[in-house]
């Protein structure tokens, strides 16, 4: 059986406020070009199919989109499971009639037993669960970590085991020896979530999700298909795409298929000078998300706006040498206890970041100090 595996899409995640929603519908349809090209039997998401436990509207209406030409119009067989981003609950809702269509969705621990059995091949869709889950699963008080309910899971699974079919694991969590970027939620308390790739020896292939990068672990069995697109600036050299995988007869083989980013996260360099010469900017894609590494030490003022109207979605500014601090000799406390608190906030807020506030911040502030200016009253 042929099969692509993808994991992490993430959809309604922003990337430092810019929504990426229309990166993600891209990202989507070279998805689907891949499977058709590579004519696979069925698709595999292995969790986080949401940024959020309660996606917004816009969100929840570009995956439904998703699902409708993958599944119903593409006819492509989906085996999918909720991701720690997910709430399982509600992705449950319509559950039964998802599977009229081949579309399997698990998001419970209990349905990880009973396998889908498509040609050749087993497959065990186990969603993103807590040790207590598999505590009150099996009755047993003393499963207190993933590693120790990893055990009973996979003991459990293997007495489904047909010898005659190959085995796949589709499942969300963090495998010892796996390398974490910046995007990924942190679900590790003390080494809790982890599992010990020996747990996983039994299965032909472990189709990963949790990790963004398809290079967070480099085992015979088991791939991470990382995500999409690059949802923080530590995956800016990463190769984004998805794994076709085939269990032949005597072996599983896997192949990496790369997607093109609609829009790039790159660095930049230079003084602030350079950066709005016209010969510098119009030599880059401005349309890339750019975090900017910037040489001056000397204050810029409205540097942030300035930028921002040549390179329309800058996701930081770095100061490679600092930042020159320059005190005006007649600031004293006495003029500083004359700004209103809104304005003391802006002022703090410009001295630490070098940015000023937007207008839905300041709205914020105003919101939460009247806030707090009405409860001392009523003291």
């Amino acid at each position: 059986m042929r099969f692509l595996h993808t994991a992490d899409w993430h959809i309604g995640k922003k990337l430092h406020g810019y929504d990426l929603l229309e990166e993600q519908v891209d990202a989507f349809q070279q998805i689907l070009t891949i499977a058709k090209k590579e004519q696979v039997d069925a698709i595999v998401v292995a969790g986080d199919l949401y940024d959020r436990s309660v996606p917004s509207v816009e969100a929840i209406e570009v995956f439904n989109k998703m699902i409708i030409e993958m599944n119903l119009q593409e006819k492509f067989p989906v085996l999918a499971i909720s991701g720690n981003h997910d709430s399982s609950t509600r992705l449950e809702t319509g559950g039964p009639w998802f599977i009229q269509s081949n579309f399997h969705l698990n998001t419970r621990l209990d349905q990880a037993f009973q396998p889908v059995e498509m040609e050749n091949t087993q497959f065990f869709l186990l969603p993103y669960f807590e040790p207590i889950s598999a505590r009150l699963y099996f009755d047993n008080e003393e499963i207190r970590t993933i590693e120790q309910a990893m055990k009973e899971v996979v003991t459990e699974m293997k007495k489904q085991f047909k010898p005659d079919m190959k085995h796949v694991l589709v499942s969300h969590f963090f495998v010892a020896g796996s390398e974490k970027s910046d995007s990924e939620t942190k679900l590790m308390v003390g080494g809790l979530d982890i599992v010990p790739l020996s747990l996983l020896e039994s299965f032909d292939y472990v189709a990963l999700g949790h990790l963004h990068g398809k290079n967070a672990l480099q085992a015979e069995n088991a791939r991470y298909s990382g995500s999409p697109l690059k949802f923080s600036l530590s995956e800016m050299n990463q190769k984004k795409g998805v794994w076709i995988v085939d269990t032949k007869a005597n072996e599983t083989t896997f192949e990496f298929k790369e997607i093109t980013p609609l829009r790039n996260v790159i660095q930049i360099e230079g003084s602030f000078k350079e950066l709005t010469t016209q010969e510098f900017y119009e030599s880059i894609d401005r349309e890339n998300y750019l975090h900017i590494q910037l040489t001056d030490r000397a204050v810029i003022p409205n540097m942030m706006n300035q930028l921002r109207k040549i390179y329309p979605r800058v996701i930081g500014v770095e100061r490679l040498f600092g930042r020159e601090v320059q005190q005006k000799h007649n600031e004293t406390k006495k003029e500083i206890k004359t700004l209103a608190p809104n304005e003391l906030v802006a002022q703090f807020f410009s001295d630490v970041t070098g940015e000023e506030l937007t207008r839905q911040q300041q709205v914020w502030i105003k919101e939460n100090l009247a806030e707090i200016y009405q409860a001392e009253r009523g003291k």
